[in-house]
């Protein structure tokens, strides 16, 4: 394996964009809080920011990039739509809002995912050729899904005009490895962005992860950003705070051996291991 740098990309495939392989997440970041936050990122060497409708922050995630000093065309930026808004065109519209939120007056977003398959097929097809229209004005750079199942891309084939989507973004960390899916998006070229890698803080004194911590002189969290990037994922993890923004984007020199990444691999629970279960089969 080639070392990895935090200036790594990962091609999206069929298009000419690329996503960043460490990203940084603002899920329930608000206000000033956010702004700070992205902007800790984007000083510590973070160039990849996701956000969504659901999260509330995206005019926060808009505000923090306009005043860095670092260009828009340098950062990577994700948001996701959540569900239908009663039309293709309510819903084209609600898209542009959160487009330009993040992205300023006729701007564009590098990555537009569909949040949630929800409970139908109708939807799912709406949303996606709302998102194909975004992608064809170039608004929308590269577009995706999240917590989408192998069967919910498998359906997208009877209605896409692209596909397969860029990217699925679904939560990925030892507990939870969603196997299945994985192999399936490995298979299909789609990126794997990891969300929730740090298992939100609930396993970080697990003491299979305290060990290895210790054998490399890291962080839990690092180990588990790093076993993230060597499984070739794109994790996304989230801090409000400026010593551990830092912190986790400093994985880059040292290297799990194959060893730890088989005692992490086997801390798998599957479904039980999940933190939203509702979007893991």
């Amino acid at each position: 394996m080639a070392p990895l740098t935090l200036q790594d990309r990962a091609p999206l495939t069929n298009t000419t964009s690329s996503i960043p392989k460490l990203g940084f997440g603002v899920y329930q970041l608000y206000g000033q809080s956010c702004q700070k936050a992205v902007l800790d990122a984007l000083q510590a060497g973070y160039r990849h920011i996701d956000s969504a409708q659901l999260y509330r922050n995206e005019a926060d995630v808009g505000a923090a990039v306009q005043q860095s000093p670092i260009q828009r065309e340098d950062i990577f930026i994700t948001t996701k739509i959540r569900q239908s808004a009663g039309s293709p065109d309510k819903s084209y519209k609600s898209c542009v809002e959160s487009i330009e939120k993040v992205g300023g007056k006729d701007g564009y977003v590098d990555l537009l995912l569909i949040h949630i398959p929800g409970t139908g097929r109708e939807s799912r097809e709406e949303l996606w050729g709302v998102l194909e229209r975004l992608h064809a004005e170039g608004r929308a750079r590269a577009i995706g899904v999240s917590n989408y199942r192998p069967q919910h891309i498998e359906e997208m084939k009877e209605y896409a005009k692209v596909w397969p989507p860029h990217v699925n973004q679904v939560e990925l960390h030892p507990w939870c490895q969603q196997r299945e899916i994985v192999q399936y998006c490995e298979d299909k070229s789609i990126v794997l962005a990891a969300y929730s890698p740090l298992s939100c803080g609930d396993h970080l004194n697990d003491p299979t992860l305290g060990a290895i911590a210790d054998k490399y002189d890291k962080s839990p969290a690092q180990i588990l950003i790093r076993f993230a990037l060597q499984k070739n994922w794109v994790p996304l993890p989230k801090s409000g705070n400026p010593d551990r923004i830092k912190q986790n984007a400093n994985v880059f020199d040292f290297a799990l051996d194959e060893g730890d990444m088989k005692t992490l691999d086997g801390l798998d629970r599957g479904k039980a291991g999940a933190l939203f279960p509702a979007n893991v089969k």
